[in-house]
């Protein structure tokens, strides 16, 4: 089985919107980005999932972000199944957002520097690790394949 899922990580003056996700049938009580599975019609189109997740989790709209891209593509299996993972970043506008509109569990924003002290996911632990020791100062498209000790991330060139 193959699953399909996107994650975004917003940041505005040097915090990152994480949510504290509940009740999801994948993931267990932790902090995560924005996220979650792909329509039947968006199985070609990550960027659609995650921007209608990031809309329907926060009210967040594409108009409030700038500055979004893909960085991260993860494989992981685990529960006998594939798990595909889109990661995006984005910066947020200056716009207040209603932290209560929340279904999925209890939005906050973190200090940069507290992110890695959270409970993640595994390969959303790799990729943040990854993110704000290389990936920050770049704008480059990494994969990674997880492993019992990590994720092997290695730049995904065009050729």
């Amino acid at each position: 089985m193959l699953r399909n899922m996107t994650s975004i990580y917003i940041v505005f003056k040097n915090k990152m919107l994480l949510l504290y996700r509940l009740g999801s049938r994948v993931v267990q009580p932790s902090w995560c980005g924005i996220g979650g599975h792909f329509e039947n019609d968006e199985l070609n189109n990550p960027k659609a999932c995650v921007l209608r997740e990031l809309f329907e989790e926060t009210g967040i709209t594409e108009s409030d972000i700038e500055n979004m891209k893909l960085r991260y593509i993860t494989l992981r299996m685990k529960n006998n199944e594939i798990r595909q993972n889109y990661y995006y970043f984005a910066d947020l506008h200056n716009v207040e957002i209603n932290l209560e509109k929340c279904t999925e569990g209890m939005l906050e924003w973190v200090d940069i520097d507290e992110i890695l002290t959270k409970e993640m996911p595994f390969t959303a632990t790799e990729c943040l690790k990854h993110y704000l020791a290389i990936g920050k100062n770049d704008d480059k498209l990494y994969a990674g394949v997880s492993t019992v000790s990590g994720v092997n991330f290695i730049e995904l060139k065009e050729f």
